[in-house]
C-alpha cells in the first residue's frame, strides 16, 4: 500500500469525482436508513419495534448489519439480504446448470446477463422478506404489546411492504453504482457503512460504563480516578484482543503465493521479443470478505424463519420455531450459562459455512483452466511444469492448498469472539454483545483492506502519467 500515491491521486479530477460519487451514495444510504416505513406514527412505531428487538438477541444482530435501519423500521430495513441470497443462488446454479456455466464463461456479456437474473430474483425475495418482517411485527403487537398503537388498515400494510421492497431494490442499485466507480465492492461498502454508523452508539455505551462509578473507582498509585475498575479492565482486554484480531486479519489478507511465469523468446524476422519473466500472485484468501458476509446472511435465514413461524401462534410450529431461534441465533453469555450443546451450534455452523463459501467463491473468481489457456496462448509457462493441462493441475493444487489454510484461519478468526465470550462467561466477566461486535469488526477490517487495495490500484492508474 503506497500512501504517497494515494494522496497524490487526490489531486486528480477523475479521482475526486469517483470518491465524491461514492461518498455521496453512502450519505444517501444513511439518509434512507432514517426514513420510516409509512405504517403508523413514527414515534409509536419505534416503541413497538424497540420492544420487539429487546426480546431477542437475533434482532440486535440484524440491526447491526442493517446499520440501525431495523431499530428505526426504515424503508431499507430489509437491506441487501435479498440480493446476497439471490447472488448465492445464481452462483450455485452456474456450477449446476450447463447453460448458466456457458454464460459465465462467455465473458463480460454473459456475466452481465447473469447479474440481470440476480437482480430480478432479488425482487420476489425482497417482497417475501418484507411481508415476513411486517407480519412478525404485527403478530407481536397483537400478542400483547404494552406500548404504542398499531391500528392500521390492510392498504397501509401493502404500502409498507411496497416501500420496504423498493428500499431494498434502491440499496442494490446504490451498491452497483458504487462498484462502477472502481473503488471497492459497492455491496460490501454499504454493509461497512452500516456497521460503522453504529460506532458512536457503541462508544457512548462504553464511555457510559467507564464513568459509572457506582461499583467503585479505579485506584492508580493511591489516586482514585472516576472510572469503573471492572469496566476499565474489560474494555482494556477487549481492546487488546481486537488489536490482535486486526493484526491477524491484515496479515492473512495481505498474504499471497508468488508463482513465477516465464515467457519463451521468439524471433520474428530481425526482431526478438519475449524471454522475460513475470509473476502470478495468488492470494491466501482470494474471496476476501464475501465468505463472511454470505455466511452471516445464510445463518440469519433459519432464525428469521423461526421468528415468522412463532408469530403465527400455531402450536404445531411452536417447537420448530423455538428450535430454529435457539440453534441459529448468535449465542450470548446467558445462552452459555444455561448449559447444553445448543449454544455451540451457531459458532460451529458459522465456522463450516465460512470454509465452504471460501472454497465456493474462490472456485468462481479463480479459474485455473482459463489462466492456463491464456498462458499457453501467450507463450508463458511455469518452470518445470508443462503448459496446458499440467499447468491447470498445478494451479488448482496450489490454490486448494492456500484456500485450505486461508479458510481455516478465516473461520477461526470469525468464531474467535464467541470463544472469548465463552471464556469470559466461565470466568464470570460480563461482556455483552462481544460476538456481534466481533463479526462487525471482521467485516469492517476485511472490507477496509479490500477497498484500500482497489483505491491504491486506481491511484496508480490516474498518476501513471506522472512517471513519464
Amino acid at each position: 500500500m503506497n500512501w504517497k500515491i494515494i494522496f497524490r491521486s487526490l489531486k486528480n479530477r477523475d479521482m475526486q469525482k469517483r470518491l465524491g460519487i461514492v461518498l455521496g451514495l453512502i450519505i444517501v444510504y444513511r439518509f434512507l436508513a432514517h426514513i420510516p416505513v409509512p405504517l403508523a406514527e413514527p414515534t409509536e412505531l419505534k416503541k413497538i419495534v424497540t420492544q420487539a428487538l429487546s426480546s431477542t438477541d437475533f434482532g440486535g444482530f440484524l440491526n447491526l448489519l442493517s446499520g440501525g435501519a431495523l431499530a428505526q423500521l426504515s424503508i431499507v430495513l430489509v437491506g441487501l439480504s435479498p440480493f446476497i441470497t439471490a447472488s448465492i443462488i445464481t452462483q450455485l446454479l452456474t456450477k449446476v446448470v450447463p447453460r448458466m456455466e456457458e454464460l459465465h464463461k462467455d465473458g463480460e456479456s454473459g456475466r452481465r446477463r447473469i447479474n440481470q437474473w440476480t437482480r430480478l430474483l432479488s425482487v420476489p425475495l425482497a417482497i417475501v422478506q418484507s411481508i415476513a418482517f411486517i407480519y412478525i411485527i404485527r403478530q407481536q403487537y397483537a400478542a400483547g404489546s404494552t406500548v404504542g398503537n398499531l391500528d392500521t388498515s390492510i392498504f397501509e400494510w401493502i404500502v409498507a411492504v411496497t416501500a420496504m421492497t423498493a428500499g431494498s431494490i434502491i440499496l442494490m442499485w446504490l451498491g452497483e453504482l458504487i462498484t462502477e466507480q472502481g473503488i471497492g465492492n459497492g455491496i460490501s461498502l454499504l454493509i461497512f457503512a452500516g456497521i460503522i454508523s453504529q460506532l458512536p452508539t457503541t462508544l457512548a455505551t462504553v464511555i457510559g460504563s467507564l464513568i459509572n462509578t457506582s461499583e467503585g473507582q479505579l485506584n492508580v498509585f493511591g489516586i482514585n480516578l472516576p472510572i469503573n475498575p471492572t469496566a476499565f479492565w474489560i474494555v482494556l482486554g477487549i481492546g487488546a484482543l481486537s488489536l490482535i484480531i486486526l493484526y491477524l486479519l491484515v496479515k492473512i489478507n495481505e498474504a499471497q503465493r508468488i508463482v513465477t511465469i516465464n515467457y519463451a523468446k521468439r524471433v520474428n524476422s530481425n526482431s526478438a521479443y519475449g524471454g522475460v519473466k513475470s509473476i502470478l500472485p495468488i492470494k491466501l484468501i482470494t474471496a476476501g470478505v464475501i465468505p463472511v458476509i454470505f455466511a452471516v446472511a445464510f445463518l440469519s435465514l433459519p432464525a428469521f424463519v423461526g421468528n415468522a413461524l412463532k408469530a403465527t401462534n400455531n402450536p404445531q410450529y411452536l417447537d420448530l420455531a423455538n428450535n430454529l431461534m435457539t440453534w441459529f441465533s448468535a449465542p450470548t453469555q446467558q445462552t452459555y450459562l444455561s448449559g447444553g450443546w445448543h449454544a455451540f451450534i451457531y459458532p460451529a455452523a458459522y465456522f463450516i459455512l465460512v470454509i465452504m463459501f471460501t472454497y465456493f467463491y474462490t472456485g468462481i473468481t479463480f479459474n485455473s483452466n482459463e489462466i492456463a489457456e491464456n498462458l499457453q496462448k501467450q507463450g508463458g509457462f511455469i518452470e518445470g511444469i508443462r503448459p496446458g493441462l499440467q499447468t491447470e493441475k498445478y494451479l488448482s493444487r496450489t490454490v486448494n492448498r492456500l484456500v485450505l489454510f486461508g479458510s481455516l484461519a478465516l473461520g477461526l478468526i470469525a468464531i474467535l469472539p464467541y470463544i472469548i465470550e465463552y471464556v469470559f462467561t466461565q470466568l464470570g466477566i460480563q461482556a455483552t454483545n462481544l460476538a456481534i461486535g466481533g463479526t462487525g469488526l471482521l467485516i469492517v477490517v476485511t472490507v477496509g483492506l479490500e477497498t484500500l487495495r482497489q483505491l491504491n490500484s486506481r491511484a496508480l492508474m490516474v498518476t501513471y502519467d506522472d512517471y513519464k
